[in-house]
């Protein structure tokens, strides 16, 4: 409770109180109410109840809804800690997922050490790099900069003054991704569960980008980018896409490019499956990963694993997963 209370937008949620309480013509009382009784009977989140439209929902439907506290234990259970800097630390990433990554990255440490490393690398990478914390979690503390016109100490004197302790080549999208939204580099979200040597592909969606260098769907309270529901057998966009803010409109054509979303064709995605199974069997000691891939021109690379993804991820398949969940753990521990 007392993480619930320090981590809930609490501006979101009262403005979500306010859009329920219209939508359902019900009181203030009652909703406050129900959330209540959703955090003890689900072990949720005050937020999950309206992310996952609980309002809408009778109590069988809302029983397959993982939410926020059963995420925790679960992906606790799955993900010990001791397995996870992997995961957690960018630079421990690249060298794990060496040739899945399919991109230049240098540490500032060894930039600023090795001169004739730094003036090799600087001369492989074109325009824009990246800069990151190797820490960082859902986008934050990363940049993208021009480096045309700025050499090499300028670069490094930025990152130290930022903190940043990462360097890595841009990564340029498909071309059919850059129709979509050419303002930021739009990844995509699997989920792999790592079961008895099988690879389980769980749920798939595509980040899209508006108007933001930056495809999380966290960004400005889930106002920001949408996400888009993949179909795992085919690769297309089966679905409208869907803001994590669930007070916005369903989307069906891409706000800026006006691109239809239902239809789209992820490019490569046999390869983008394949590439997350060859990342899983990597780490099998973490059984539950949310993989971000990118895909080129050239075909899907990795961008990271996440121990921790967000329960969020359910939102825009509409699918909670926790009697699947729940089956895993029965596995696990037998």
């Amino acid at each position: 409770m007392v993480y619930y209370v320090v981590k809930t937008p609490w501006t979101l949620f009262s403005e979500y109180v306010r859009y329920v309480k219209e939508k359902k013509g019900v009181s203030a009382f009652y909703l406050y109410r129900q959330v209540i009784y959703t955090v003890f009977k689900y072990n949720a989140s005050p937020l999950d109840y309206f992310s996952f439209r609980f309002y809408d929902l009778d109590e069988s439907e809302r029983e397959d809804w993982s939410c926020t506290g059963f995420m925790y234990e679960y992906q606790l259970a799955m993900n010990p800690q001791k397995y996870r800097n992997v995961l957690k630390n960018k630079i421990l990433f690249l060298e794990q997922f060496e040739g899945l990554t399919g991109r230049e990255w240098a540490t500032l440490s060894k930039l600023s050490s090795d001169t004739s490393f730094a003036e090799n690398f600087f001369s492989k990478v074109k325009c824009k790099v990246v800069i990151k914390n190797s820490t960082g979690q859902a986008g934050k503390a990363v940049e993208i900069i021009d480096i045309e016109n700025r050499n090499k100490e300028e670069v490094l004197a930025l990152m130290q003054s930022k903190g940043f302790d990462l360097l890595e080549s841009y990564v340029v999208q498909h071309d059919a991704l850059m129709r979509m939204s050419s303002a930021g580099l739009n990844t995509i979200r699997i989920v792999t569960q790592y079961l008895e040597s099988e690879v389980i592909i769980i749920l798939a969606f595509l980040r899209v980008s508006v108007n933001s260098d930056i495809d999380n769907l966290s960004a400005d309270n889930y106002s920001r980018n949408f996400g888009c529901s993949i179909d795992l057998q085919t690769g297309k966009i089966n679905k409208p896409g869907i803001y994590l803010n669930r007070m916005k409109p369903d989307v069906y054509n891409h706000p800026v490019t006006n691109e239809p979303i239902e239809g789209f064709q992820i490019p490569y995605w046999q390869e983008c499956l394949q590439l997350v199974v060859n990342a899983a069997r990597l780490v099998p000691e973490n059984k539950s990963i949310g993989w971000d891939v990118a895909v080129t021109n050239n075909g899907p690379l990795l961008i990271e694993g996440n121990h921790n993804w967000n329960n969020l991820s359910f939102v825009p398949g509409e699918k909670g997963f926790r009697k699947d969940f729940l089956k895993y753990l029965s596995m696990l521990k037998s």
